[in-house]
Formats: C-alpha cells, structure tokens, sequence
C-alpha cells in the first residue's frame, strides 16, 4: 500500500532513496536545507571513487550489487556515471589490502610488481618496497551527474523537491515516514526525536592538481602498514586530471560552522602527489572541504524506529553504494525490511 514518505537530505543517498520510493508508487517529498547541489555537506563535487575493492568480503558483495544499479541508472538518465580505468591498491605484507576478499567475491584481480604499474600506468610512481593489486571494476564516480540523475528519476515518478527548507523537528513533519538521510546533521535531528546516532563528523580537506596524460588514470589507494585500511587515496578528475586526498585526517566539526580546508594537510597532499604522480603539477590548482559522518568502524546504520528511518553513515565511503543504499531506505520505509 502506498505510504506518504518524507525525506530529509538531498544528498546523494537521500535523493537515491526518494527514487527508489518514487518508482514503487510512494508519495515522497524530499527536504533540502539548502540549494540542491549545494558544497556543504558530503555529495557535492565532481567525481568519487567506485570499486570493488575492500579487505571485507560483505563490502565487495555490496559493490557487486551497486554495480548492476549504477548501470541501470545509466540507461535511465543517457548519461555515463562510471568510467572505471582500474584501481591500484599498493600493499607491502602478507594479509594487507583486498585480494583475499576479491578472490572469495570471485571478482577478477591482477597481482603487479612495480615495473608492471608504471608500463600499464606511466603517470603512477609506485612507493618503495610496495606490490600492487589492480582489480578493472574500477575507477570513478561521475558524482555531479549521478546526484541529478537520482534526482531525475524521483522527480519522473512524482517526487516533489523542496530545497531551502531545513527541517529543525521530525514531529513538524506530517508524512507517514520520515527517512534521515542528513548526514552530518542527522545526529542534532534524530537526538531531538529521542535517537541516538553514535556518529562524529568530521571536515575533510581534500585537494585537486593539474595532470595531463595520454592514458587512463586509475584510482590509487596506499594502505597502512600492517592494517586494513587505507590511507592516501587519488582518483581522476575531469577538470584537473587528479583528486587526493588523505581518509580520515580531518578534525570534528560542527555542521553548521563552515569549515575552510587544513593547510598543513595541504601541504602534506602536496608532498605526497609528488611521491605517487611525479608528472602533475606539485601546487593545488584547487582545495576543498566535505563532511564525513564517521561511526567507529566505518560501517553504515540503516535502520527504523517507529516511523523514523535512519539512513547514516557514508564515513567517507558512501557515495558509491548509493543505489544499493537507495533501496535498502526504500525497504525499511515500506515496511519491508
């Protein structure tokens, strides 16, 4: 039975949600605080990375299922929202980076001593004492396009927008459901209708530099020794050439203070560009801030509680499940999960 489903945050989630509930015959109005494709808060920008590749196996088998819908979405909108060039996981020990999860996904995956990188990917300059794993089903994210075509494809099956308009209280909405997906502002909200979202956010720099090549350029992510996770992360963008950034460097922050980008992890980005793409230009032809909404082990909460569906956190990997996420809100917002 349709439902009247409210959803707060047009972020890339949201707006995947509003679709995925449009297209099943719900009535959705979405709230936006501010304009859509705002710069404030997670989803704005050019491009992020997509991939297969994660240590976890229950991490690639939710790519794998983000793939197919990505696409879908492409044949929808006649845009192109992926161009995957690969990605490069530099590791330097036994149990580091993706290849057992990727092997047990069955997904493909090819082992690279450096000379192998550099001859595939001239631009990259591989890090001393490091082998690579390159996985295909990889590369980027068009995001600025991906966020319009979920908005689109909400608005086609009779979602309506309202951008400009915050939301201070759930109770003052009147819909049936109520789906959070305000990202680093849903922890203020849902604590104000008696939720506790166990999250910190965060202000991430991240900073772009000019790179000319005559070949594709992989995504890159350089893992901490002797852990899981990762560190320094670049991926191509269509105006500069490149995007770095460090995961996970940036200090709390709140919401509402606009937050201006780190100038020592400037610097730090500076200096490592030089290391991983000695052929782009060492300045930062632009810098940049996002929000990430971290919970202690970088997983996503996705969950009801009466009326009010909890659609939390990217912790700075979201962006790419945000088709699979879509539906997930969609399920719980009907009832289904």
């Amino acid at each position: 039975m349709p439902v009247r489903v409210a959803v707060v945050g047009a972020g890339v989630n949201g707006l995947a949600a509003a679709r995925a509930l449009a297209r099943r015959g719900h009535a959705v109005t979405v709230y936006e605080q501010f304009e859509l494709d705002h710069t404030r808060g997670s989803s704005h920008g050019a491009s992020r990375i997509f991939r297969l590749s994660y240590p976890d196996l229950e991490w690639v088998r939710l790519a794998q299922q983000a793939l197919p819908l990505w696409r879908e979405l492409e044949e929808e909108s006649g845009e192109r929202l992926l161009e995957l060039n690969g990605i490069i996981e530099f590791v330097r020990g036994h149990g580091e980076g993706s290849q057992r999860a990727l092997e047990q996904a069955g997904a493909p995956l090819e082992l690279l001593d450096p000379e192998q990188v550099v001859a595939r990917f001239p631009m990259v300059r591989p890090p001393e004492g490091a082998t690579a794993v390159f996985q295909a089903d990889a590369g980027i994210v068009r995001a600025d396009k991906a966020r319009r075509a979920f908005e689109e494809g909400a608005r086609a099956d009779g979602a309506e927008l309202r951008a400009n308009t915050r939301v201070d209280d759930l109770e003052d909405l009147d819909e049936e459901v109520v789906v959070v997906t305000a990202g680093s502002w849903a922890k203020g909200l849902l604590a104000r209708a008696g939720i506790d979202l166990p999250v910190v956010a965060t202000a991430e720099t991240v900073a772009f530099f000019r790179l000319e090549s005559d070949r594709p350029v992989p995504s890159v992510v350089d893992f901490k020794p002797g852990g899981l996770g990762h560190g320094t992360y670049a991926l191509a963008d269509p105006k500069y050439g490149l995007k770095l950034g460090i995961h996970q460097s940036g200090k709390p922050v709140d919401p509402d203070d606009q937050p201006a980008p780190d100038e020592e992890l400037v610097e730090l980005m500076g200096e490592t560009v030089a290391r991983y793409f000695p052929t782009a230009e060492p300045d930062p032809a632009q810098v940049d801030t996002c929000l990430y909404t971290n919970t202690d082990d970088e997983r996503f909460i996705l969950e009801r509680h009466d009326r009010v569906v909890v659609g939390s956190a990217c912790s700075g990997h979201g962006f790419k499940f945000a088709p699979v996420v879509g539906e997930r809100l969609a399920d719980l917002a009907a009832g289904i999960l």
